[in-house]
């Protein structure tokens, strides 16, 4: 198979290439074996020298808004009033352990996500 750790600049290239050509590998052949441990080096190496910070906490739960056809209105049973959450969307208040719990619960928002620390606005 002579497939080799992907070390360098050129090796991720490489295995970029050779992924592209056998993309359309029939399953279960030998080609399709190659793909998936090419695909697995690949994926190690992004890992270790492309990695993607976690999210903004606050822009995760305006994306989550946005993606799900929800209004503010819809995180009101997990922060509070309508005033807990424009003031943790307007970055005025930060989450609680409990606000991180409740939505990590009822909406199934990754904990680790709402944990990270952010930005909050300077209050005058």
């Amino acid at each position: 198979m002579d497939i080799r750790p992907i070390r360098t600049e050129q090796d991720y290239q490489e295995a970029l290439t050779e992924i592209e050509r056998l993309f359309d590998a029939e399953p279960g052949s030998p080609e399709a074996d190659r793909l998936e441990v090419l695909a697995t080096l690949v994926e190690a190496y992004e890992e270790r020298h492309y990695p993607v910070p976690a999210p903004d906490p606050v822009e995760m739960l305006i994306y989550y808004l946005e993606s799900r056809g929800l209004s503010r209105r819809d995180l009101e049973p997990y922060l509070g009033g309508h005033d807990r959450v424009s003031e943790v969307l307007n970055r005025k208040r930060p989450l609680t352990l409990d606000m991180i719990r409740r939505l990590h619960q009822g909406l199934g928002i990754p904990a680790d996500i709402l944990i990270q620390p952010y930005d909050l606005q300077k209050v005058a």
